[in-house]
């Protein structure tokens, strides 16, 4: 179940302490953009804005409502108060739970041909591909290192990995890349402007 370090609980109680308004708990919510990426949300709810099916969790003066569409996301989550030279605030991280669907004969023939393939083409532009996700015969991966951001990373996609991940496993129909490619530091190739 969700933790709340000794930091966060104590700046939670006095936040909640000062705001002069009758504070029933904090909310957590997170809802998963892909399967790499969960936002969460944490807000003080006041009397009256429970709602049904609410998981409360109480950490000693603090209560925790977790709404049953975050429960699954929020479960091994930690809720931590940072306070460093670049500012202070609440941060939630959250252990990434590898689906069922990667421990399966598909799973395993595809991360065979990027370990064995695909990693060793990319490495040479300091290039990394990860299997995240296997849904409804589409493969998610996510591209690293100085594929992360590069001009070229849609023709790599197409025109090798999602080549060889299809003659690997048949059964897969097409390969979603996930990455961030905007938060790219150092891709091989640069793209023109």
């Amino acid at each position: 179940m969700i933790t709340i370090t000794e930091a966060a609980r104590k700046k939670i109680v006095e936040l909640k302490e000062n705001t002069g308004k009758s504070i029933r708990g904090l909310r957590i919510r997170a809802e998963a953009r892909s399967p790499l990426k969960v936002n969460y949300q944490m807000a003080f709810i006041l009397d009256g804005q429970d709602e049904p099916g609410d998981t409360v969790v109480n950490f000693e003066g603090v209560d925790v409502f977790i709404d049953p569409n975050s429960l699954p996301h929020a479960e091994d989550a930690t809720i931590d108060y940072v306070d460093g030279l670049t500012g202070s605030g609440f941060k939630i991280d959250a252990p990434r739970k590898l689906p069922p669907s990667l421990s399966g004969p598909v799973a395993q023939r595809i991360q065979a041909v990027i370990d064995e393939k695909i990693n060793p083409g990319v490495a040479s532009h300091g290039g990394l591909v990860s299997l995240i996700d296997i849904k409804d015969n589409i493969a998610y991966i996510q591209l690293g290192g100085g594929c992360q951001g590069c001009g070229m990373a849609d023709v790599t996609l197409k025109q090798g990995i999602e080549v060889m991940i299809k003659e690997a496993a048949p059964e897969i129909q097409e390969v979603l890349d996930v990455t961030d490619h905007a938060s790219g530091r150092n891709p091989y190739y640069q793209q023109t402007k």
